[in-house]
């Protein structure tokens, strides 16, 4: 539904809502933030835009925007940024954790009953169907974000050169970020035309008008949007302990080696190199997970992403998975269970507890930003960057997921995984192509496409065991 205003027949200036309406509505959008970041975006803009006129058309795509040079999952810390705006700290506390409450709460409930009832052949044989659609679901974001990102040759060749890296050297994922900021940052200056962002585009055919936010803006009433520099140490001062302190405490009480400093420290690492969403981060997750810590087999964390991938909120949710099998396979002197979701707890406060400290500190200051042409370029080569890695992380759940054995091909120390061909499990290849084939030629959604995975999985486990 698109507002037009006209002279013919005047519009209601729209209201600020109370701080229960809001909370009501920031409710409401978490209990129904499925389909990823697009979807959830395009929820928010329908809500907030279209229907409340909380915010006008051209506000909202500039939150967007900056939310989008920010590590983490761009939806939520954009529904924080705009609770912040509306009722200052408390709002956007209240706005930011109703986003990832409804689906923390179903992560957390589907990883204990993973862990508990996962041996059990029909959950086995459920989880085998599910792994095809999520292969077919990556394919799908690698082309999805290809299409935005890839607008010239030089984008193609940061994916190409993302990807070999990745795949072939095992160049670290944040440091392929980083160089990918800098190739951006620097051909900003040298050819700033190769390096144009390709945008997340939105509603094109809403005119703007002023929201409750702009007129708020006119009328003198969002002074804590003015930036200053106590203001700026003040966040700091609170945030970096809010974010940090456990994991302190936790190396400090349990020593470097436990499960728990591990937790801590690696999913904060996460936190900070996040840019272009869960996909871009989860093969370097998925190979730490399963290589570097022995918290997960190879199939699980595909396992993880389809669970993910039907709860509302964030799809950078599956770390929680991840945390919960971590600690709950290495539990110490606690009940399993109960360290499994002190585990779930503990990746989930350190991966979206930095999403508020970066929009309390940076969002004054978003103004600045607005249109600098460095860091949009930067910007687009990290996406650029992250179609190779994604593009990496549809080929490692291939690998695992169609093929039984997995080796790696190794010159001088470096090398890709190859696949054993003899190893090749049909049923496997069948249901992720023709997941596939529902998905790109089809159009079907993802809901439906995991669904009738899972219930084909359990026909091809029982027809072919």
């Amino acid at each position: 539904m698109s507002i037009i205003v006209t002279t013919d027949e005047p519009v209601a200036m729209p209201t600020a809502p109370t701080f229960a309406e809001a909370t009501r509505v920031w409710a409401r959008i978490g209990l129904l933030s499925f389909g990823g970041p697009a979807g959830q975006i395009a929820l928010m803009h329908k809500e907030l835009v279209e229907e409340r006129r909380w915010m006008g058309e051209q506000r909202f795509l500039h939150a967007l925007n900056y939310c989008m040079l920010l590590p983490g999952p761009e939806a939520q810390q954009l529904a924080t940024y705009i609770g912040w705006l509306m009722h200052r700290t408390l709002g956007g506390l209240i706005a930011g954790l109703l986003f990832v409450l409804p689906g923390a709460l179903v992560m957390l409930g589907l990883s204990i009953l993973y862990a508990v009832y996962r041996e059990i052949p029909l959950v086995d044989a459920v989880f085998f169907g599910v792994k095809a659609a999520v292969l077919a679901v990556v394919v799908e974001a690698v082309l999805r974000i290809g299409r935005r990102a890839l607008k010239n040759r030089t984008m193609v060749a940061i994916a190409v050169a993302a990807f070999i890296g990745i795949y072939v050297f095992h160049v670290p994922f944040p440091l392929i970020i980083l160089i990918a900021g800098l190739v951006g940052w620097i051909g900003s200056r040298q050819a700033p035309q190769l390096f144009t962002a390709g945008g997340h585009g939105s509603k094109g055919d809403t005119p703007d008008f002023k929201g409750v936010v702009d007129l708020m803006f006119e009328r003198g009433e969002l002074a804590h949007a003015d930036p200053s520099r106590g203001r700026a140490f003040r966040v700091l001062a609170i945030w970096l302990p809010v974010w940090l302190g456990p994991v302190l405490l936790l190396w400090l009480f349990t020593g470097s080696a436990s499960v728990w400093t591990q937790i801590g420290g690696f999913f904060s690492a996460m936190a900070v190199v996040t840019f272009g969403g869960a996909y871009a981060v989860l093969a370097y997750v998925a190979q730490a997970a399963v290589g570097s810590f022995g918290w997960l087999a190879p199939g699980e964390m595909v396992d993880g992403l389809g669970l993910a991938e039907t709860t509302p909120g964030p799809l950078i949710m599956v770390l929680q998975f991840v945390g919960f099998l971590a600690a709950y396979r290495t539990p110490g002197t606690l009940d399993p269970l109960l360290a499994g979701c002190l585990g779930a707890l503990l990746a989930t406060w350190v991966t979206f507890a930095p999403c508020f400290l970066w929009i309390f500190l940076g969002a004054p200051y978003v103004e600045a930003l607005r249109g600098n042409p460095a860091i949009s370029a930067a910007l687009s080569a990290i996406t650029a960057a992250v179609v190779g890695v994604v593009m990496n992380l549809a080929l490692w759940f291939a690998l695992h997921v169609v093929f039984r054995e997995v080796r790696t091909f190794e010159i001088f120390g470096i090398g890709p995984d190859l696949p054993v061909l003899a190893s090749i499990d049909w049923r496997a290849a069948l249901l992720a192509a023709c997941a596939m084939i529902a998905m790109l030629r089809f159009k079907v959604g993802m809901m439906p496409t995991l669904g009738a995975s899972a219930a084909a999985g359990v026909l091809l486990t029982y027809l072919f065991a």
